[in-house]
């Protein structure tokens, strides 16, 4: 009657190895690192840089235990924190400034683990220590760039429907149109209204015509500004490497961004400062004589432009400040090779509004030169700078000239990143040391622990052997859920300890209910074997459906939540999957293999 199929048993024993096995990468913990990362085109991740770290390493007699190189940079491992820190210096010394030498850490899980992807849980910023900062959007510069794009769209609309244009300029929170005569004014005021929906067109004498974004407008540009600078610095850092960063809105104008792990504060700005933008400029061909450009290069700048040295020949160029395509109108970026020479190229595939600004730019310019300019860490640089031969349309815009393939890629990578609509400052700033992320591992791991033991003392205590079978079942329900977590490779968090505690106590619920159920059978004069099967068949409902509401607030915790409430919302629905399991399928496969083969059972230990 009380008997498994052997499937079932086999089945059973399968879960339990494979969640030993995928639960082991996280008692190997982590171990001290440091990374060297290139910060220049110059500088190239191969061989010879992994031979020169060692050199220097071993020239500052700084032991370490094992040297690793991926597409980010060179990783060594070392035994401690203070290891780590003069290894750090000795090489941040020795390679100069072409390389970056961050702290990290690194798994310490080993090889053959790894190898059929057994990984530990990512640990949150309150486990493993990292840093967080508090960024505030400069929401004038992002006005003032809105502006800029106002009136670049003023000008190309007025142009497409062919209404002559005097000068568009900026007068506090609102543009001036300005036209040769009142029937052109009427005209343009025509257009813009239709046109500039997302701006109020008023007349402003008998020759010109005022815009003014509406407020619905100015809070929805606001919005997008600090959306499109969370989307950016989160694309950014996912694109570097840095495991389960959390960057989220805070308030109308503030970014939070934490990067565990991550302990060089300094390595953490270089990150979160490096997205950079694609700014499309015109040549001042009015100042291309020698001595203007002598002037310019000194600091005597003609009005309205910037000076700039061009590409790797450091050629100088005047160019005109504003920028008549910018990077926001950016659909994809990659690297390639240009078809005609077969050099390194980044090829640009524009949205339909920049195509369309694009086409028409270089129709109207053709034979003179423009500027592409990337600008990063609010520098910019003149990556080249190209004649207009014919007019490009299509939205495809490839950038090319002496660069390397590494250089490609890094434009592109910098480009699909997008641009920030505004720049940020950092007005807080926190480091968590690793010592404090472990302290409160081992506070998180002692409360469970510790309610473990009290749970399995009054289980065996009120129910004999049948309860510590559900104290068994209890501890391999821990176990897969620890394992379902490294197979996912989620973010464990302190409020994540706190559902794997709450998880502990909600499990063995199931295992009660089991067990008082076989007691009324049993004080009911049904026979042991007939008590065990109505014990587990009977509460199965009465289980689903406590479980079933529990598993339905957590999910709700996970749509409406956000941050620690999500991963406390995470941990607490797999933890109710596994209690299933382990509970109603472990548990009896326990009580099968003690009563089931009895053909006559006169007692339960109970």
């Amino acid at each position: 009657m009380n008997r498994y199929p052997r499937w079932k048993y086999i089945t059973i024993l399968v879960i339990l190895l494979l969640g030993v096995l995928y639960s082991l990468p996280n008692l190997f913990g982590e171990v001290p690192a440091v990374q060297v990362s290139p910060t220049s085109s110059v500088a190239q991740v191969d061989q010879a840089l992994m031979t020169r770290v060692q050199t220097v390493l071993n020239a500052a007699s700084i032991p370490f235990n094992g040297m690793l190189a991926d597409p980010t940079g060179v990783k060594v491992r070392l035994a401690t924190t203070d290891v780590q820190l003069k290894a750090k210096d000795a090489l941040q010394k020795a390679l100069g400034q072409n390389y970056t030498v961050a702290l990290n850490l690194l798994s310490a899980t080993p090889q053959w683990l790894q190898s059929i992807g057994a990984l530990p849980m990512y640990l949150g910023l309150d486990l493993r220590g990292g840093v967080h900062f508090l960024m505030q959007v400069d929401m004038t510069s992002a006005l003032n760039k809105q502006f800029d794009r106002q009136i670049n769209d003023i000008r190309h609309r007025l142009r497409e429907e062919k209404v002559p244009l005097a000068g568009v300029s900026r007068d506090g929170n609102s543009l001036v149109a300005k036209f040769k005569d009142t029937a052109t004014r009427d005209r343009g005021e025509e257009v813009l209204r239709h046109e500039m929906k997302e701006m109020t067109v008023a007349e402003q004498g008998d020759t010109r015509l005022s815009l003014t974004p509406t407020p619905v407008a100015l809070k929805q540009f606001q919005e997008q500004a600090v959306q499109q600078n969370v989307l950016t610095l989160r694309n950014r850092v996912n694109e570097l490497g840095v495991s389960e960063p959390i960057i989220q809105q805070q308030g109308p104008d503030r970014v939070v961004v934490q990067l565990p792990g991550v302990q060089d504060t300094a390595k953490a700005k270089d990150i979160l400062g490096r997205t950079a933008s694609l700014e499309i400029h015109m040549v001042d061909d009015e100042h291309t004589d020698g001595p203007t450009l002598a002037e310019a290069a000194k600091g005597l700048v003609p009005p309205g432009d910037d000076f700039y040295l061009s590409g790797r020949d450091n050629e100088p160029l005047l160019v005109k400040k504003l920028s008549v395509l910018t990077g926001e109108d950016i659909a994809s970026a990659s690297a390639g090779f240009d078809s005609r020479n077969n050099e390194p190229a980044v090829h640009i595939t524009l949205d339909t509004r920049g195509a369309r600004i694009f086409g028409q730019l270089t129709r109207d310019n053709v034979g003179r030169r423009m500027a592409i300019i990337l600008v990063e860490k609010s520098k910019g640089e003149v990556i080249t700078a190209p004649v207009i031969r014919e007019p490009i349309t299509g939205g495809q815009v490839q950038i090319s000239g002496r660069m390397s393939v590494k250089d490609a890629q890094d434009v592109a990578l910098l480009l699909r990143a997008g641009a920030l609509a505004a720049p940020m400052e950092i007005i807080e700033e926190r480091t968590i040391g690793p010592s404090l992320g472990a302290e409160n591992i081992a506070k998180g791991v002692h409360s469970v622990l510790w309610g473990f033991v009290a749970i399995t003392l009054f289980m065996i205590f009120y129910y004999r052997r049948m309860g510590l079978y559900s104290a068994l079942a209890l501890g391999v329900n821990v176990l897969m859920l620890v394992a379902l977590l490294s197979l996912l490779q989620a973010t464990l968090t302190l409020p994540g300890i706190a559902a794997i505690a709450l998880t502990v106590g909600m499990a063995i619920d199931a295992n009660v209910l089991i067990n008082e159920r076989i007691r009324e059978e049993l004080r009911v004069g049904h026979t042991a074997h007939a008590a065990i099967h109505a014990g587990y068949s009977r509460a199965f409902a009465t289980i689903l459906d406590s479980n079933v509401t529990n598993f339905i607030a957590g999910v709700a915790l996970f749509s409406y939540g956000s941050g620690p409430v999500r991963g406390f919302a995470v941990v607490l629905c797999l933890g109710i999957l596994t209690s299933m399991f382990s509970a109603v399928l472990v548990s009896r496969a326990l009580v099968n293999l003690t009563y089931g083969r009895q053909r006559k059972l006169d007692h339960i230990s109970i």
